[in-house]
């Protein structure tokens, strides 16, 4: 999943479906938030939990000293953090921009503030957005364009890269992406462009690469 499949993608989606609204929020969070499909979706239609799944309430915006704001996403729990967890992303440039894929999906389904997150209209009520769904619609999307069908997981993987690629420090990546050990530094060995700007004559960037490569001194 690249920035330009996940256009694609939308291409090939009818935003005047409610169902295909909620799936393009989904994504383009789950892309710019870093983290796994089942912490957005659920299981079934009937296994939502409040205590466990993300909902409206969980919702804030955050700011720091210099003014940067970040969407903060509160999960009740997840298999890594059984007292919860924040995922969060900032506003982007261009179509995949999160704020505005969310937005535009509250405002047209109006997700119960208690219910799923990503509920959409169905008839007089809502439906939850289950991971099988959300899949389905992504698959159509992707055969439909003439590419080949891919993993939900591969969204967190690709949102890393996307992210190391933007040169953003691995130690944040780790942070961001809630990785539990630096197993997500495997894909350094599949793309040079990551390692490029630790490669050229910028002592800062050298430091920052040191750190994570380099034994402590003992």
């Amino acid at each position: 999943y690249t920035v330009n499949l996940l256009i694609s993608i939308q291409n090939y989606l009818d935003l005047t479906s409610p169902l295909h609204t909620a799936v393009f929020a989904c994504l383009t969070m789950a892309f710019y938030a870093t983290v796994h499909m089942g912490e957005l979706t659920t299981k079934t239609l009937l296994s939502f939990d409040p205590l466990s799944h993300i909902k409206p309430s969980d919702v804030c915006v955050e700011c720091d000293c210099q003014g940067n704001t970040v969407t903060n996403f509160h999960l009740p729990k997840s298999k890594s953090a059984p007292n919860g967890e924040d995922i969060n992303w900032a506003r982007q440039v261009g179509p995949l921009d999160p704020h505005t894929t969310f937005e535009n999906h509250l405002e047209i389904h109006l997700p119960p503030c208690n219910g799923p997150l990503f509920a959409y209209r169905k008839g007089r009520g809502h439906k939850a957005l289950t991971k099988g769904k959300f899949l389905s619609v992504l698959v159509s999307a992707l055969k439909v364009s003439g590419r080949p069908s891919m993993q939900g997981h591969g969204i967190r993987i690709s949102s890393t890269l996307e992210y190391l690629l933007r040169n953003i420090p691995f130690d944040i990546i780790k942070v961001k992406g809630r990785w539990a050990s630096n197993t997500f530094l495997v894909y350094l060995h599949h793309h040079t462009q990551i390692l490029a700007p630790y490669m050229q004559a910028q002592p800062s960037l050298h430091e920052s690469f040191l750190r994570l490569t380099l034994p402590p001194v003992r």
